[in-house]
């Protein structure tokens, strides 16, 4: 039996586009001899769909699709991913479902049963979850066909709080009943620079467990927030990875049954550098964000600082020089040094820029104000006056030219508040908002592995906003290395506060800093969209309460 993994960039909705791109793949399936072409989860609407599942009409577009790509299932079959409608009495009003196309109509429905609903996952708030799990035949082969996260029940929750396993069922374990030849995974698994290895582990162990051959095929792209790697996998019997499809960019392969049930064809390795990983995926998300948003170009503050200037190299990666642009917004703080490394990083990229110093602006501001503040002495409003005023030069010339503004905020500031709302935080889109300090510096070093794009000055220099003499970030904030050892413990491990330890790290210092997380989270609830590369992100990933009274001890 000759299979085909279809690893595919799709656009959420875009229906026309995305049985074009399924029905090329059967075609091209088809001339490779393959008998089955497997797709990725919700693969004919795009994942995730939302709440465009609570349309009427979005449903009967899929059901009309669906038809249309089973008539061109003559000679082959196909598996695709798509919301199906649940017929019975009670439950919710769809399935997430796997359907089999042969002979050029449905030939079955597989109904997925672990439906996750923790991080940005929220399936149970649309679909009703499988109760039973049946295999399917083709070309006499029993299959055990399942998505996504029905091989990953056995995800526990923290061991420490609770030691109870995440699902209650296996579907896999029920399957492996019918005695199948094969098992297929439909994936719509979201990029996480740290759970490459997990996700690898989870189907070698499924394999391996059952003895039996397993194809996954993921989703490619961005869709909003989310951003897919791909990396589709073929896996034998004895749980090692037989082949791999590509990282960040669509990808076919045609197998040959009989050959993955053999011996393992070649090593088990996989990429892993961890910063190439995210540099990859925020090009890819910046990409996919501007193309499938029909945006058609983007603006920048550039400010010879570290975050603006990576923020820059990925847009400039993503979209390509003729489509972004920067402006220069010096004020009477700033240095001519990062005047001139924001300078040479632009040409150097060859990216457009101009520059318009906002000192009078801001004099004249302040004169307003004055009658106002008479009796003030200079604070944080100053310095915030100076933001938005930028803000206010950047969304002048979005407007008048129809480019997006980009974010430059990272996951270190965004966490404990160190922004400017309409100021600084402004945007479109946060290219780095995912990425904390340390990492951001990681990835300036990435971008300039075969030749200096960011001017070293601009990385080596102590960070600051400049928006007072001899501004410096640890004036109010601690070491970077301190700071993101403190902000990963809380948000990504989710440690109690007594339990966040590390060198340079004290009780008090903890207490400071998740107490600016806390207090900033209205903040956070107004920012740009966050292209996702962590485990916790900001975002549709992170739900806190915005009004809420908890102190943690």
């Amino acid at each position: 039996m000759n299979i085909s993994v279809a690893q595919i960039n799709y656009h959420v909705g875009n229906f026309e586009l995305n049985s074009k791109l399924i029905i090329d793949a059967i075609h091209r399936a088809k001339k490779e001899g393959s008998d089955l072409v497997l797709f990725s989860e919700l693969s004919l609407t795009g994942y995730p769909p939302h709440d465009l599942l609570e349309h009427k009409d979005f449903i009967e577009s899929c059901n009309k699709y669906i038809d249309i790509i089973a008539a061109e299932c003559t000679g082959i079959s196909a598996i695709i991913g798509a919301p199906t409608i649940n017929t019975g009495d009670t439950g919710k009003k769809l399935f997430n479902s796997a359907i089999v196309l042969s002979g050029g109509k449905i030939s079955a429905t597989i109904n997925k049963g672990l439906l996750p609903t923790y991080d940005i996952f929220d399936e149970y708030r649309y679909f009703e979850p499988a109760k039973s799990f049946k295999t399917i035949t083709i070309k006499n082969l029993r299959i055990a066909v399942t998505i996504c996260e029905d091989l990953w029940d056995e995800q526990e929750f923290d061991p420490e709080f609770s030691p109870n396993r995440m699902y209650s069922i296996s579907p896999m374990d029920e399957l492996a009943g019918e005695k199948p030849d094969l098992i297929l995974n439909l994936s719509a698994s979201p990029f996480s620079a740290n759970r490459n290895k997990m996700k690898n582990k989870v189907f070698k162990d499924k394999a391996s467990k059952h003895k039996l051959p397993l194809i996954v095929c993921n989703q490619v792209g961005g869709n909003t927030e989310l951003i897919f790697e791909g990396g589709s996998m073929v896996i034998n019997s004895s749980g090692e990875i037989y082949d791999t499809l590509n990282l960040f960019e669509p990808d076919f392969r045609t197998y040959k049954l009989e050959d993955i049930k053999g011996t393992k064809s070649e090593s088990d390795l996989r990429e892993d550098n961890r910063i190439a990983r995210i540099y990859d995926a925020l090009v890819l998300g910046t990409g996919d964000y501007f193309s499938k948003m029909n945006f058609n170009s983007a603006i920048l503050g550039l400010s010879g600082g570290i975050d603006s200037a990576v923020s820059l190299a990925i847009a400039s990666e993503a979209l390509g020089k003729e489509r972004v642009r920067v402006l220069l917004l010096p004020s009477m703080y700033s240095s001519q040094h990062s005047i001139d490394d924001a300078i040479a990083l632009a040409d150097k990229l060859g990216i457009k820029w101009d520059i318009i110093n906002i000192a009078d602006s801001y004099y004249q501001t302040c004169r307003s104000l004055e009658p106002l503040f008479s009796d003030k002495s200079e604070d944080v409003t100053e310095e915030n006056i100076q933001a938005r005023i930028r803000a206010v030069f950047l969304m002048a010339v979005s407007n008048k030219f129809g480019n997006i503004l980009i974010n430059t905020s990272n996951k270190s500031e965004a966490a404990v508040g160190y922004g400017t709302l309409y100021g600084d935080m402004a945007g479109g889109l946060s290219i780095l908002g995912d990425v904390y300090k340390t990492d951001v510096y990681k990835l300036a070093e990435y971008i300039n592995r075969h030749d200096e794009i960011i001017p070293g000055n601009t990385i080596s220099k102590a960070p600051s906003a400049e928006l007072k003499p001899g501004q410096r970030d640890s004036d109010s904030l601690p070491d970077y290395n301190i700071l993101d050892s403190i902000l990963y413990q809380y948000i990504e491990l989710q440690k109690p506060l007594n339990e966040i330890s590390g060198e340079g790290i004290s009780h008090k210092l903890v207490l400071k800093v998740i107490g600016l997380i806390n207090t900033n989270e209205y903040k956070r609830y107004q920012s740009p969209p966050i292209l996702r590369i962590s485990s916790k992100a900001f975002g549709l990933g992170r739900r806190m309460p915005l009004v809420a009274r908890y102190q943690l001890t």
